[in-house]
């Protein structure tokens, strides 16, 4: 159990202090300290947690690879902490930084198009947007809300379910016209079937033949790492693809692609969920804005 007389959240500040201007010097001075006192307490801290966090030279500090993890996490509670403090202080508006991590797709058809009102009604919130299919570890790269793409998978994450989107395969007019439009799943074969590069994509496009569930294999001659791309390649002409619903619903309605083999479209659906930190129950008011923003403005019908 942690000492009482431990200020935990002291050395981790003088800790980020340190790094943050580069020495124990520098860091002295910004706090009003001596270095040595710096220098101590950094000791203390890496003797108690029985690790070295920094290298140190006559010139220089360099961070372990412990310290940085220790340092990202750090900034992190620190922030936390900061807003914690403010917040029952004061009942104030959220503000600070927010880390949005979103997939390419929720990102380009949702949320670009209502940051301007949110930043709006909480204008001291600084927003900072990252677009990624890629898999993000929302701890290590410091995110305080992720809209992942795919399934949600269990994890020590909280999450509030943005909504659902069904799936539909999709083709552009003059590929149509150059290579045929299929009629049954079995047509498929000879379309340039374009899919995705990362490893956890669905396995081909499940379909239902004479009720019976098959699973036709992507196989086209390009593949891609987000579906705001892919989209775009089916809509040059380049093959066929399957897509979130909310993703092509202009481009149906414009006619530039349209909707292949409905009747034997599964009918399964892609839920969308915001993920984000909540340990203890504790939850920044910033973080709580936005996702509270999102269940109120997103909507896939």
């Amino acid at each position: 159990m942690a000492r009482l007389d431990i200020n935990r959240s002291g050395e981790m500040e003088v800790f980020v202090r340190v790094v943050e201007l580069g020495g124990f010097s520098a860091a002295a001075r910004a706090l009003r300290m001596t270095p040595s006192g710096v220098s101590k307490l950094v000791g203390r801290l890496e003797s108690r947690l029985e690790v070295r966090l920094l290298n140190r030279s006559t010139r220089q500090v360099q961070l372990t690879a412990e310290g940085c993890v220790f340092y990202e996490r750090g900034v992190r509670v620190l922030a936390d902490l900061e807003e914690a403090e403010r917040g029952a202080a004061t009942n104030a508006a959220p503000r600070g930084r927010l880390s949005v991590n979103a997939n390419v797709p929720f990102g380009a058809h949702f949320l670009l198009a209502l940051v301007p009102e949110f930043l709006a009604r909480h204008p001291d919130v600084t927003l900072d947007l990252v677009l990624t299919d890629e898999v993000v570890d929302i701890l290590e790269q410091r995110t305080d809300v992720a809209v992942p793409a795919g399934p949600l998978k269990s994890s020590g994450l909280l999450a509030r379910k943005l909504g659902q989107t069904r799936m539909v395969i999709v083709g552009a007019p003059a590929y149509l016209a150059r290579r045929g439009t299929p009629l049954r799943p079995a047509d498929l074969e000879r379309h340039n079937r374009l899919g995705f590069n990362y490893a956890r994509a669905t396995q081909g496009w499940p379909l239902l033949d004479q009720g019976v569930g098959t699973r036709v294999a992507t196989n086209g001659n390009a593949q891609v790492g987000d579906g705001e791309a892919l989209r775009r390649l089916v809509l040059a002409g380049l093959g066929l693809a399957r897509l979130a619903a909310f993703q092509v619903r202009d481009d149906i309605a414009a006619g530039r692609l349209l909707p292949l083999l409905e009747e034997f479209n599964p009918g399964d659906v892609e839920e969308i969920h915001a993920v984000f930190l909540g340990q203890g129950g504790y939850l920044p008011s910033r973080v709580r804005a936005l996702l509270d923003f999102l269940v109120e403005k997103v909507r896939f019908d």
